[in-house]
């Protein structure tokens, strides 16, 4: 006879499959309502820098399409690689400590983390009520819990919501430098993730809503990826990667 799983009735009543041990988040888009600040702090520094170097007739940083292929949830300096090398721009890599008005790689991405923390810092941050409910749903069933995020400010985010203490593991852009572990689209922050929930991947789930999330979920082999679409993406989503597509984690269920 088959050992019951106790949790098995928790985890069909979350939308996940019985293999699920652990739920692996990302942080802009899915717990907090920052992605949107992401995208205006990028477009802030990206548009001035092109307006300075082509003059008033520059092509503006689209902050739907350009944000999405290039720059969302990758770490600072990639995305303004990426964005760069689209654009044909080549500047010095420079240092991480570069001012943000040094026109290096490190200095144009440290120019959008200072306006992004003056618009958090005038605007607060929110979060999704429905994924802090599945969150704790999650744990309820026994799951452990991960925030997977680019972001070096994750920790002082998730303090500002006070939902620190809802993740057993904090895998950031803090500890991914500290560890030496490539971002997203690359799989590594996610399976770092896993391993110190002491998991494998095949029994995680990832939550995400960039697609260079879902393409970490998917060469990462991950039990299961489920997209989260704040802004009409879902096609995309689903051709990146994601077993599931839905408006907000209340959808699947776990409302505890």
């Amino acid at each position: 006879m088959a050992k019951h799983d106790p949790h098995r009735t928790e985890r069909a009543d979350l939308g996940l499959p019985d293999t699920i041990r652990a739920c692996l988040f990302d942080l802009d888009g899915v717990i907090t309502k920052t992605a949107v600040v992401h995208a205006a702090a990028w477009k802030e520094a990206f548009d001035a820098f092109l307006r300075e170097r082509e003059g008033d007739g520059f092509q503006p940083f689209d902050r739907v399409g350009e944000y999405d292929e290039y720059v969302d949830g990758k770490p600072r300096a990639d995305g303004v690689r990426s964005f760069l090398a689209s654009r044909g721009i080549e500047l010095p890599e420079g240092s991480p400590d570069d001012p943000p008005d040094r026109l290096t790689v490190q200095g144009l991405g440290n120019r959008k983390n200072e306006l992004l923390l003056e618009k958090i810092r005038s605007g607060g941050v929110e979060a999704y009520d429905g994924t802090l409910r599945y969150v704790r749903a999650a744990r309820a069933a026994g799951l452990g819990t991960a925030v997977v995020s680019s972001s070096a400010n994750c920790r002082d985010v998730l303090r500002a919501i006070d939902a620190e203490p809802l993740f057993d593991v904090r895998i950031d852009g803090v500890v991914a430098v500290e560890r030496k572990l490539p971002g997203k689209p690359r799989p590594d922050t996610f399976l770092a993730a896993a391993a110190d929930l002491g998991v494998e991947a095949a029994q995680a789930a990832v939550f995400e809503d960039a697609l260079a999330g879902m393409d970490a979920g998917r060469s990462g082999h991950f039990g299961y990826v489920v997209g989260v679409d704040r802004v009409g993406q879902a096609d995309a989503l689903r051709a990146h990667g994601a077993d599931r597509v839905v408006q907000d984690l209340a959808d699947l269920g776990g409302q505890a």
